[in-house]
């Protein structure tokens, strides 16, 4: 039978070979005459340099062999064919190894790609090269992992970028903000992850962006921190985790539709101010506080914050684990005068006595682990009275609201709808 595919236009082939994985495409040259360069038509480049280093113990000679034969492949696949994705996963040494990956990201550049993701590990300070920061097509970009870039090079121009990912990065104070957000234009989606190392930047200012993720985890210097500023005034989603820092001096965040906060409060900060970053999400449509906000905003009320009018706020998700975050949840129904839906989870740890008065909510919905008797009784202490009949169905004691059970998985969600008489 003939070779049909063999026929096939190489720009077909490349299409084809695209479809596996790089170290895959490249076994193919061994095929035939005709498949000698295919590979290097492939539209997708996966470079993952861990598949080729040995165990620290097996170094020497045998570590320079896998790193030169790495270095080989890679620089089997540059050439002046389009791509549109590169993954870059290397670690070095010494920092002349960086010309070779700079070389790589250039050539990447040049061949227009549309999405790069480069995940280096070194303890070299890392220069890379300007014309990664000058990309025309770059539409999408990843960097991590645990390097320090130094200085950002000045002007930064990232016309089509749209999309930036930053996992444990280190930049000279400011640059994110004042040198590399500034030069891209377009950029929708921002996310900024420091974990286990000092988080920076301590403001994020950008017009366009409408997704913002920020991820600190690094309790030991937040002490030295001037405060998280957020200027993004069309940002649409915030997700924000971090310790509550002693302030938050500047929060325009007025498009906020949807926001999710993870607030840990630490004892290096006995009295944080949360009132800007609070005041600064009043207008959110959604709101999903976890057990660690809610206890951490309700030590701020107690010392003197004034919940702002969440005068938007339809969605309502809320998590306790503390005497204190219940208190918090009917100062937060009250100032919501729009809530319609309210989502509560860890009644378990319910621990406050009497009614919570849920006039303005239409819908409460109950998310437990299996549904203990002791959340429904928590449940029957809220709500002012209820029966269970068979597990199956629920019903107050007020007759407005109507209760059901739903089994999805291993959670139990409880939903009780009130009627508008």
């Amino acid at each position: 039978m003939d070779d049909l595919i063999s026929w096939l236009p190489e720009e077909v082939l490349g299409s084809i070979l695209s479809l596996l994985s790089t170290k895959q495409a490249a076994t193919t040259s061994v095929l035939a005459k005709r498949w000698r360069h295919v590979f290097r038509l492939v539209h997708n480049l996966d470079f993952n340099d861990y598949d080729h280093v040995l165990p620290p113990e097996e170094g020497g000679r045998k570590w320079n062999l896998i790193r030169e034969s790495f270095r080989k492949f890679v620089d089997a696949l540059q050439c002046a064919s389009s791509i549109k994705k590169l993954s870059l996963k290397c670690h070095f040494r010494v920092e002349n190894e960086m010309a070779h990956v700079n070389s790589w990201i250039c050539n990447a550049v040049e061949r227009g790609v549309l999405e790069m993701s480069l995940d280096l590990w070194t303890v070299c300070v890392v220069v890379l090269p300007r014309a990664l920061f000058t990309s025309k097509t770059l539409v999408k970009l990843t960097l991590g992992s645990h390097i320090d870039l130094g200085n950002i090079p000045p002007g930064v121009s990232l016309p089509a970028l749209k999309s930036l990912f930053i996992e444990t990065i280190f930049f000279s104070y400011g640059d994110l903000c004042n040198v590399l957000l500034p030069g891209c234009p377009v950029l929708e989606e921002l996310s900024v992850r420091h974990v286990n190392c000092e988080g920076v930047p301590f403001c994020i200012s950008s017009r366009s962006i409408k997704k913002l993720t920020v991820y600190y985890k690094f309790e030991t210097v937040i002490t030295d921190m001037p405060g998280m500023s957020f200027d993004a005034p069309n940002l649409v989603s915030l997700d924000y985790s971090d310790y509550a820092l002693e302030e938050y001096p500047q929060v325009n965040l007025e498009s906020l539709v949807g926001a999710r906060l993870n607030i840990k409060y630490s004892k290096l900060i006995k009295w944080p101010d949360m009132s800007g970053l609070i005041n600064g999400i009043s207008n959110v449509h959604t709101l999903h506080l976890t057990s660690a906000s809610a206890n951490v905003i309700s030590r701020c009320v107690k010392h003197g914050l004034s919940l702002p009018l969440f005068k938007n706020l339809i969605n309502l998700s809320f998590w306790g684990d503390h005497k204190r975050c219940w208190k918090l949840l009917p100062y937060l129904i009250k100032q919501s005068p729009k809530l319609y839906t309210l989502l509560i989870q860890g009644l378990d740890d319910y621990t406050c006595d009497g009614t919570m008065h849920l006039v303005k909510v239409k819908v409460l919905h109950l998310l437990a682990f299996g549904g203990t008797a002791r959340e429904l009784e928590h449940l029957m202490s809220i709500l002012g009275g209820i029966m269970v009949d068979d597990g199956k169905m629920l019903q107050t004691d007020d007759a407005r609201w109507r209760c059901s059970i739903q089994v999805q998985d291993r959670f139990r969600f409880l939903r009780l709808s009130r009627s508008s008489c």
